[in-house]
């Protein structure tokens, strides 16, 4: 049966009008406290969506394609990328978001923006970066995401950014949890170096509540990355060669999968063991996170969305025993994986890359595109040295992979190749 909305005909269980189908602590677009430059409305579209769609056609979104996690695009067509790896958490994340009767348009939203902030080269970009910005108080690419939604996007007629609602917003800094205390003093993380200035400056602008969690489709998102993360990490190892199946046999939840997948199928070839293995780990841990979420909402019995947010934990979580299972995975890969031998001479020289190009662009502004450079000549105020330090780190960090290189053989006559010597299946 279709009804008449805003002057449309509409399935009545379209995004436009489900809204009984959300749990009363889900977030509302219909009661979304807005957007910083106030716009009217979609006909179409709920607000969470309109964030989701654009995220999707913004230019740092595109850029992800040829950003890399842990490889470089160099050494092989079907390892993860940023782009493969966001794609994948969102659909874990709307996964999620369903099954706890949340608006899965604002967790694919966050899932899909959760990265827009790395560097090329992926951690080694950012370690390289944080390094060179140490006095500006480092680098962070969740306070990097928000700069690029808020400020460097150039799209619109009437604004920088995106002007994207407040829920997505919040969720793109706080989906890891509160940054501060409710006296404003950062904790955990920014206990010592204080909450980065990118995002105290966007809160002087539209308060986020820094030091409350964010809403549990955020959480979504945020345990989504852990769990794609961990996943594609062990399949891209595997088929690279760093280590082997019979490796993963030591580490706890991992070992039983794979004795798992030998009882059911002891003569299965290694190519879709991986497969199979990468497969009931993404399983394991959503069914997981959705039996202890709900678990603790039923604890908490919130009513609404900033219940969610006034909690003392969050509720989007994996239990105790999935906690040590994570650990357990990571605790293996970043010997294996993040620091092998093979991949930290990789490192080393991606970073040697960054490095060479800020001091470069830091000293001679004007090597820069002209969009930058005019941008360096009209900074101006007290600290003209760290204003021009932020400017190449955003130019830097928008870079991908391939232009980066590309960069430092225009500037330098020379660049290193990146690439592994590759040994996979």
């Amino acid at each position: 049966m279709q009804g008449l909305f805003l002057g449309f005909f509409v399935d009545p269980l379209s995004p436009l009008t489900d809204r009984t189908l959300r749990a009363p602590f889900a977030a509302d677009p219909w009661t979304s406290r807005g957007r910083l430059f106030p716009e009217a409305s979609s006909p179409t579209r709920t607000e969470f969506q309109r964030d989701r769609d654009r995220i999707i056609h913004s230019t740092a979104f595109r850029r992800l394609a040829h950003k890399t996690q842990v490889f470089v695009p160099h050494e092989g067509d079907h390892y993860r990328t940023r782009l493969t790896h966001t794609i994948e958490v969102a659909q874990i994340a709307r996964a999620l978001a369903r099954a706890l009767s949340l608006d899965d348009d604002l967790a694919e939203a966050l899932a899909l923006a959760h990265d827009l902030g790395h560097t090329p080269f992926g951690h080694t970009g950012e370690d390289a970066v944080e390094a060179l910005m140490a006095a500006q108080g480092g680098f962070d690419h969740n306070a990097q995401a928000l700069r690029i939604v808020t400020k460097l996007e150039h799209r619109y007629a009437q604004y920088d950014g995106l002007n994207l609602s407040w829920e997505t917003l919040e969720g793109l800094v706080k989906h890891n949890g509160p940054l501060t205390d409710k006296q404003g003093k950062g904790i955990d993380r920014y206990a010592k170096r204080g909450v980065p200035l990118e995002i105290l400056d966007y809160d002087g602008r539209q308060k986020l509540d820094l030091f409350t969690f964010a809403s549990a489709e955020a959480q979504a998102a945020a345990i989504a990355d852990d769990i794609a993360y961990n996943t594609h990490d062990v399949d891209d190892g595997l088929r690279a060669g760093l280590f082997d199946i019979a490796d993963l046999k030591a580490v706890p939840f991992v070992g039983d999968l794979v004795r798992e997948i030998e009882a059911a199928h002891p003569h299965l070839e290694r190519s879709r063991v991986i497969h199979e293995l990468g497969r009931l780990i993404i399983t394991r841990f959503v069914e997981d996170v959705i039996a202890e979420s709900r678990r603790r909402l039923s604890a908490l019995h919130p009513q609404s969305a900033q219940d969610i947010r006034a909690s003392d934990h969050p509720v989007v979580t994996f239990s105790a025993q999935m906690v040590a299972a994570d650990r357990a995975m990571k605790d293996f890969l970043y010997p294996h994986m993040y620091r092998h031998p093979r991949i930290m001479k990789v490192r080393e020289d991606a970073a040697a890359v960054v490095r060479h190009l800020f001091e470069a662009f830091l000293d001679d502004p004007s090597k820069m595109p002209s969009e930058w450079s005019q941008a360096a000549r009209s900074i101006n105020g007290p600290d003209l040295q760290a204003e021009l330090m932020r400017l190449v780190r955003d130019y830097i960090a928008g870079m991908t992979d391939r232009y980066c290189v590309e960069e430092h053989r225009r500037l330098f006559g020379h660049a290193p190749e990146l690439r592994l010597t590759f040994n996979g299946v």
